[in-house]
């Protein structure tokens, strides 16, 4: 059986967590999330505690058993703590703005870049040349900060771009 499929995840205070037959709802202070339930895995809940073992003795059973464990810890810690992922602007006149579910970038096109943010996610901005994206579904916050990214990654030679906060860029 798969290590991380081994280990249970614990149900913290203020944390609903409700098991139906086609999805798995996790609903906390910072949210409702919900995932699709694999028939590959039995899911059972008992004494605050949910565990995962696979249905049958088969390897897609017991790789799908780790997989979805630590899916539905990501969507408890997403409900209870957060996640954030932080982006820096290194740059000449390279600036960001958050307009409230908006966010205005200048990294030296001819124009304002302008992002709108999904349900579910804020974005900050402490300093003009740090960006701050935070949210409960994990998968959504890293989607969010690599587009964001992908607007002008960092380049080989001089290192100027949108990169994230511990990314090392290897200056050619």
């Amino acid at each position: 059986m798969s290590r991380v499929g081994k280990m249970p995840v614990a149900i913290p205070a203020g944390v609903d967590v409700s098991i139906k037959e086609d999805q798995i709802n996790v609903k906390g202070s910072g949210g409702n999330l919900s995932l699709a339930r694999n028939a590959l895995v039995n899911v059972t809940s008992q004494d605050g505690q949910l565990s995962f073992e696979p249905a049958n003795e088969s390897r897609e059973a017991n790789a799908m058993s780790g997989t979805l464990r630590q899916l539905v810890n990501n969507m408890v810690v997403g409900v209870t703590k957060g996640f954030e992922k932080k982006l820096n602007l290194v740059g000449v006149g390279y600036k960001a703005q958050a307009q409230g579910a908006k966010l205005n970038l200048t990294v030296g096109y001819s124009h304002p870049v302008n992002k709108d943010m999904p349900a579910g996610i804020t974005v900050t901005t402490p300093t003009p040349t740090e960006v701050v994206i935070k949210g409960a579904d994990r998968q959504r916050v890293g989607q969010v900060a690599a587009e964001i990214r992908a607007i002008r990654p960092p380049e080989p030679y001089k290192g100027k771009g949108i990169r994230y906060s511990d990314e090392k860029i290897v200056i050619k």
